[in-house]
């Protein structure tokens, strides 16, 4: 079988147990690179997240935009004869990515030692919420359960307020990630000695990764300093967040050197050398005042556009607070592949994030589709398997494979 494209990871051929979000995430990120992703999914309605954003046609586009490219192979794997075709496939595979609860592929004979008996150099990438080991391991969680015990919730929202979660996946999609860069770097190392591993990917440790301060200073200062959520402004460099403007607001980012930009932009120089503002840690000490001097400044200008055009001038790290709405038709985001156009057959066109990752020698964001329930089962069966026609056709009809509509 082959991928509708020449990619940098063409000839790559991928086992996919996964569904929701991470693990698709990290399927998906090796299908746009070129892999032949089989995705397994379990009869009768397959991944879950077919029922999510169903907005046109019954067709979801949450599925869509995580399944870019997959071909999918829809399987009774409560039947014997379905766990077997499984099974079957991972001789013929050179990754199996999952993201069942820990302890599932195991039962279900799929574990990596199983797997290893079936194709001794294979990779296995496991993805969890809380990962394979520890107290917590068979913990049923979510992004924001993993979020929560990282820590990173607490740093979210205003200082007097409950902890506030950002409405979107980000330990997901950046689990998923992690999980793309391990089975690469798994793949040089089983190039380099012909070993396999398995590779243990967390939401977790995915989202502990993204503190870039809170634990070494909480740490270093032996606990003098807690690091806690600051609202609309960081708490250790200033000014640095959210601010408000005219019609909209604006994020200024213009601590240690680039405080005498902004200075020279609010026609104020005299801060620069003033010791109530001279420093960071002084400027955090009258960060009400701080803020009250860039908000009137900005509330002079008649909109967003203006005040940040003003601030760019003087060379200012500023950026206004885009809508959802207005990245979709961004310049700037269009002109590099950031948002995309996806055209289903079933879905119609609509926008999607493209892919983050772009090489010199491949064109990026090329046009994909995402399979229908069981679109792939008689091609992959016939082509991997080399199992006939008839014998596809009986277990169609005896319910071990399914195709679906959708």
């Amino acid at each position: 079988m082959t991928t509708p494209h020449e990619h940098i990871l063409t000839g790559l051929r991928v086992l996919d147990l996964t569904r929701y979000l991470a693990g698709p995430t990290c399927s998906r990120m090796l299908a746009e690179m070129g892999a032949e992703v089989i995705k397994i999914e379990p009869t009768p309605a397959g991944d879950m997240t077919r029922q999510i954003s169903k907005l046109r046609n019954e067709r979801s586009l949450y599925f869509i935009q995580q399944n870019l490219n997959k071909k999918s192979l829809c399987i009774d794997l409560r039947d014997p004869r379905g766990l077997q075709i499984v099974k079957d496939l991972v001789p013929h595979v050179d990754v199996v990515v999952e993201n069942y609860k820990p302890g599932v592929m195991k039962a279900m004979g799929l574990g990596f030692e199983d797997l290893q008996k079936l194709r001794p150099d294979i990779i296995l990438c496991s993805v969890s919420a809380l990962g394979q080991t520890g107290p917590l391991a068979t913990k049923p969680g979510y992004d924001f359960i993993a979020q929560s015990y990282s820590g990173v919730t607490s740093m979210i929202g205003e200082p007097d307020d409950a902890p506030y979660i950002p409405l979107l996946g980000i330990g997901d999609v950046a689990t998923g990630v992690h999980g793309a860069l391990g089975i690469t770097s798994a793949l040089l190392y089983r190039n380099r000695t012909g070993k396999g591993q398995h590779i243990d990917v967390a939401l977790l440790d995915t989202y502990y990764h993204m503190h870039e301060v809170n634990v070494h200073r909480y740490s270093g200062s032996n606990g003098e300093i807690k690091p806690m959520r600051a609202g609309r402004h960081l708490a250790y460099v200033c000014p640095a967040g959210v601010f408000r403007a005219t019609n909209g607001a604006v994020t200024i980012m213009a601590f240690l050197h680039h405080w005498k930009d902004l200075c020279a932009a609010l026609e104020r120089p005299d801060l620069v050398g003033d010791p109530k503002f001279a420093t960071d840690p002084a400027r955090l000490e009258r960060l009400d005042e701080v803020i009250a001097i860039i908000e009137g400044f900005l509330a002079r200008f008649p909109d967003v556009a203006s005040a940040v055009a003003r601030l760019e001038e003087f060379g200012v790290p500023c950026a206004p607070v885009l809508s959802v709405e207005e990245t979709v038709h961004h310049p700037h985001h269009v002109a590099r592949g950031t948002v995309r156009t996806v055209n289903d057959a079933i879905a119609g066109e609509f926008q999607i994030p493209g892919m983050p990752v772009r090489f010199s020698g491949f064109e990026a964001n090329q046009p994909y589709v995402a399979p229908t329930l069981g679109a792939h089962n008689a091609e992959i069966l016939r082509e991997v398997l080399g199992r006939s026609e008839a014998d596809i056709a009986a277990l169609h009809e005896a319910g071990v494979l399914l195709r679906g509509e959708y």
